[in-house]
């Protein structure tokens, strides 16, 4: 796929230190963007590459695809929360996969 940048960059898993939550979450500044609702998050960031696992690459959008774009994170608990349930649903949670 054509990524806006590198998957492992420094935008990115920052040469495969970083993977799923950890990506997604660099890109809030808890300070300022705080709260902001799943379509807004997806409009600014839904192209850029997520890191699952070492074989895995796939966008936030897919990430994003079971979340309400209505759906409003006050904070990083409801944000992580949210994230991490549609990960697990997705299959997409790196704890339940064999290879992780």
């Amino acid at each position: 796929m054509d990524w806006p940048h590198d998957p492992d960059g420094d935008e990115g898993s920052e040469g495969r230190r970083k993977y799923g939550h950890a990506v997604l979450a660099k890109k809030i500044d808890e300070e300022e963007d705080f709260p902001f609702t799943a379509g807004e998050y997806v409009d600014q960031y839904g192209d850029h590459p997520v890191r699952i696992d070492y074989q895995r690459v796939v966008s936030v959008a897919d990430i994003f695809e079971p979340i309400d774009s209505d759906t409003e994170f006050e904070a990083f608990p409801e944000f992580h929360a949210t994230v991490g349930e549609a990960m697990r649903e997705l299959d997409y949670w790196p704890y339940g996969l064999e290879q992780a």
